[in-house]
């Protein structure tokens, strides 16, 4: 059986000693800054500070755009020429383009396209990141691509993620709002709780960072007993917070979470400065 390479985009944002440690490689999506200024998503190697000055001052919002059918070529092609298969992973076809980016991509390498398994992660962010460590664990274990692809389904379906943020108002611009949308006009002075299925979905809404940050760690011990002792924690500009909650996990769970990370650029656009998320999926799932 061949050797397997996950490639993943960037829309994971796993911390990069994660990506060594599985052996992931990257297709990067883009984002186009108001001033014209085009920048791959991974160029800004976890350094966010400028990016989200420019979110937060800017009355435009930036673009971004997914993959070029030249990038997924550029990563796969190598790894196809030394002989090994891939597992494709991406972000939610309902949030962008990527997804059939990568199948267009993997139909035009004809005979040498069946080496290629694309994955519909149904996520973005932490989702991802949990479903894409689960497709490289089962990789790593010996898994050919399209076991590792039924691995990693089953992971997204027993993986939760709550995610906390200041404001609707750049769901609403970027038009990634789902289901929350029937909470613009109201949500003013409230800090709204959401989750992602195939689209967003309201939670619940709270009126204070810090009822915020008690029900995400509220979140944490559901998680906890449900069984989904792999857990991560993700924020936007939101560092102490983060930290914060990253105490109370380690207090529910006696260990520090798999992931700890920032959301970069092209997630980011659309969530905005002051996002707090956590999730969890079942620790078997990083133990195939």
């Amino acid at each position: 059986m061949a050797k397997v390479t996950v490639v993943a985009d960037t829309c994971h944002y796993l911390q990069p000693a994660l990506i060594k440690q599985y052996g992931i490689e990257q297709v990067s999506l883009h984002v186009l800054l108001p001033d014209g200024t085009e920048r791959k998503d991974s160029s800004y190697n976890g350094d966010y500070t400028e990016y989200y000055d420019i979110l937060s001052s800017s009355p435009t919002l930036p673009t971004t755009s997914q993959p070029s059918h030249q990038d997924f070529l550029d990563v796969w092609e190598p790894i196809l020429d030394r002989g090994e298969d891939i597992l494709a992973m991406h972000l939610s076809a309902d949030l962008s383009g990527t997804f059939a980016g990568a199948q267009a991509a993997r139909e035009s390498l004809g005979d040498r396209g069946s080496r290629v398994t694309v994955v519909n992660t149904r996520s973005v962010a932490g989702g991802e990141a949990l479903v894409v460590l689960a497709g490289a664990a089962a990789v790593r274990a010996g898994m050919s691509a399209s076991a590792a692809a039924e691995h990693a389904t089953a992971a997204r379906a027993q993986m939760k993620i709550w995610f906390a943020v200041d404001t609707l108002e750049y769901m609403e611009k970027g038009g990634r709002i789902g289901a929350a949308a029937a909470w613009l006009g109201t949500a003013l002075k409230i800090k709204p709780i959401l989750t992602f299925e195939d689209q967003v979905e309201p939670v619940e809404r709270v009126r204070t960072s810090k009822r915020a940050l008690e029900r995400m760690s509220e979140y944490l011990q559901t998680l906890k007993e449900s069984g989904a002792d792999t857990w991560l924690v993700q924020h936007i500009t939101a560092h102490e917070r983060a930290d914060e909650l990253v105490q109370r996990g380690i207090e529910i769970f006696g260990h520090e979470p798999t992931v700890l990370s920032e959301v970069g650029p092209v997630a980011g656009t659309y969530l905005g400065p002051g996002l707090l998320g956590v999730g969890g999926m079942p620790s078997s799932f990083m133990n195939p």
